[in-house]
């Protein structure tokens, strides 16, 4: 979902660029157009609850040309379904600013090992950590080095950290659900002051933030799958195929 989010909209604003260079009458052409796209993904109001679709509006994320939401998958019918649509639908933006935060370390970290790697630093003072990101975990493995084990330490304190602050008890009636006092996405960390207290900067900034992690989550998937299928580094993969 977030990664149709994100294409989409990349694809949009493409358009939107065109239009705004194009003669009067084709933009508005193109702009009918790109309107009628976006009522076709737009969620059903015949089928959403008008308390759960407001509720959707309002949440970060949510923006142009898509103002009345992209959802292809209808995802809020899905969401109104249950018995707590509002709570299934903080639930799964938790779940979205979550992974979009670990695509966007994922992405990050596979370009900067794969620049790195070729530097004599403590964790390849032997040169043996070479090639593609992707197989680096195995390299790091066959040197008899202990690295899974306080990987996944590392994981289960963060997120026993994130459940405890913002996850429902197993025991209270709304168990899978997260706190009505705590905000998706807000662990309290914020070392750089970076988060707005002015509630309309705020959302904009927290609308950046699950854009460039939705745009991370399709990133780190190609980064992914051209190293499967090429073998070769991103960046040599890329200069390769433009000839340099």
């Amino acid at each position: 979902m977030a990664a149709a989010i994100s294409s989409v909209s990349c694809i949009s604003a493409a358009k939107l660029f065109s239009v705004a260079a194009a003669p009067h009458a084709t933009r508005r052409t193109s702009v009918l157009h790109i309107s009628a796209v976006a009522d076709k993904v737009s969620p059903d109001p015949a089928v959403v609850p008008p308390n759960v679709l407001e509720y959707a509006k309002t949440m970060p994320g949510v923006t142009a040309p898509f103002e009345n939401i992209f959802d292809p998958a209808d995802l809020l019918a899905r969401a109104a379904s249950s018995p707590r649509p509002i709570k299934e639908l903080n639930r799964w933006r938790e779940s979205e600013i979550t992974h979009g935060r670990v695509a966007m370390l994922a992405s990050l970290g596979f370009i900067v090992q794969e620049q790195l790697q070729d530097y004599s630093l403590f964790y390849n003072f032997d040169g043996q950590i070479s090639g593609p990101a992707i197989y680096h975990f195995q390299q790091v493995e066959a040197r008899g080095a202990v690295f899974w084990e306080p990987l996944i330490f590392a994981i289960a304190l963060c997120e026993a950290y994130r459940v405890g602050l913002g996850w429902a008890t197993p025991r209270s009636q709304d168990f899978n659900t997260l706190r009505d006092d705590y905000e998706p996405g807000n662990l309290g960390f914020d070392p750089l002051g970076l988060l707005p207290t002015d509630p309309a900067e705020r959302k904009v900034m927290q609308t950046k933030e699950l854009n460039n992690g939705r745009l991370a989550m399709i990133a780190i998937a190609a980064f992914v799958a051209q190293e499967l299928v090429s073998g070769e580094e991103i960046f040599e993969h890329l200069f390769k195929r433009l000839g340099l």
